[in-house]
């Protein structure tokens, strides 16, 4: 196992996820779109925000890989399967607690359950596990943060 394995793994794996995501949103099976989402956080201005969003985006990618690696290297093991399942709880996290809890408390642009009628957020709150975003947006989400763990898996366990 390898830091380097893990970080080319990140940095891969949110390439993969990134592009899941945006053809899955081009292909009309999801309204979701994460570097948006994160780029209206610090910015009002629709395309800068994209832009920003994809910069925090592959950050994020790149730390999480980071945190998959220590919990590899706590346990002794990594890999292409152990990487999917640990995926399968990022994407349930992310769909749960970290888009549906956590970023609307921080987020300045994002609506909420308790948005008055005449407040004007620029995003509407994603929901349980984005479903917000379209019926099929969980199983997207899902689907490209397996695939995001089973690379940063099989990354971290290749040499070293």
């Amino acid at each position: 196992m390898t830091v380097a394995g893990a970080l080319a793994g990140g940095l891969i794996g949110t390439l993969v996820l990134t592009s899941l995501m945006r053809a899955a949103n081009e292909l009309k099976l999801t309204r979701m779109d994460l570097p948006f989402l994160l780029g209206t956080a610090l910015s009002g201005n629709r395309a800068r925000a994209k832009a920003v969003g994809y910069a925090l985006h592959f950050c994020f990618g790149l730390v999480f890989a980071l945190g998959y690696y220590a919990v590899f290297a706590a346990i002794g093991s990594a890999g292409w399967g152990l990487g999917a399942a640990f995926g399968l709880l990022h994407g349930v996290f992310a769909g749960t607690a970290l888009v549906n809890v956590l970023l609307p408390v921080v987020h300045p642009r994002m609506g909420s359950p308790m948005t008055g009628a005449g407040d004007a957020p620029l995003l509407e709150p994603p929901g349980f596990m984005l479903r917000n975003y379209g019926v099929q947006t969980p199983l997207v989400a899902i689907a490209a943060h397996v695939a995001y763990g089973s690379i940063v898996g099989g990354f971290s366990s290749l040499g070293g």
